[in-house]
């Protein structure tokens, strides 16, 4: 079976340290915390910057390269990825700041849609400029996908040479406006990936971990982290680390005899900015 792909997402934009004292949003808990992971085994790395007073979610470049100097300083080989999310801010000129630094991924989700209190925004323009950037740079697309039609979308942009393979997709199943998580859905999605394309199973909230665990026992990757989930248990009595949630994934890979691929062999399968520095 596939060596497993523990895509590791610690922040996000929404958790605050009122909602779990756990999430890291400085900069320097942000590098402790990817580390930490980093020694435990994880592939990839999904990053989203805060401002280091507010711990409000940015786009700024300066805040974003603090954190890659510092992985590239602790965890030479992870595969970084920029969050270039439109939920909080929607300019071009923002949103691509980031790829200015030569990370080695950039997350671009195919298609606007809602989620419970916000909308991402993601209009056909923006992600065609986006993609056009992160080749100039070198960056490889992260495909977010929380729909169908985000899958025919990709495959639309395949055929006007916007993206190329290797892929990457990010399946993320439970939110209010998209697929849901059942093995019908995930079956669907799975099947309609183009050739030649990696991909990792996403819980939102409570159906994270039953997420992790189909994607182990079907030969997907995992998304794991504070970013879709806060708590540890179903019935949301406990906190979850961000740590803990990686070590029950290498458990259950464990249990069901798949190996962790390690960054180095990812970035080696063309996921590794061409440009890294």
């Amino acid at each position: 079976m596939k060596e497993l792909i523990i895509n590791f997402t610690p922040t996000g934009m929404i958790p605050t340290k009122a909602m779990t004292p756990h999430v890291p949003v400085s900069v320097a808990e942000i590098i402790d915390q990817v580390h930490e992971a980093y020694e435990v085994g994880i592939t990839l790395v999904h990053l989203h910057a805060r401002e280091e007073e507010t711990g409000i979610p940015t786009y700024k470049k300066d805040v974003y390269a603090l954190i890659l100097e510092g992985l590239r300083k602790h965890c030479p080989d992870l595969v970084l990825c920029v969050s270039l999310s439109g939920r909080n801010f929607n300019t071009f000129e923002k949103r691509s700041q980031a790829l200015e630094l030569y990370p080695d991924m950039g997350s671009l989700t195919l298609s606007s849609l809602n989620f419970p209190r916000q909308a991402s925004v993601n209009s056909p323009d923006m992600i065609q400029k986006l993609a056009i950037k992160m080749e100039e740079y070198g960056v490889h697309p992260e495909l977010e996908i929380f729909s169908l039609g985000m899958v025919n979308y990709a495959k639309y942009l395949i055929k006007k040479n916007l993206l190329k393979s290797p892929y990457y997709f990010n399946l993320l199943f439970g939110n209010i406006a998209g697929v849901q998580p059942n093995l019908m859905q995930v079956g669907l999605v799975t099947q309609e990936l183009p050739e030649d394309s990696y991909w990792s199973l996403a819980g939102i909230g409570s159906s994270q971990l039953q997420m992790n665990a189909i994607a182990i026992a079907t030969g997907g990757g995992v998304r794991i982290g504070l970013e879709d989930n806060i708590y540890f248990d179903q019935q949301k009595k406990v906190l979850a680390t961000n740590i803990d949630m990686v070590k029950r994934v290498h458990q259950l890979a464990g249990i069901l005899e798949r190996r962790v691929m390690r960054s180095e062999t990812f970035g080696n399968l063309g996921f590794y900015n061409k440009n890294r520095k």
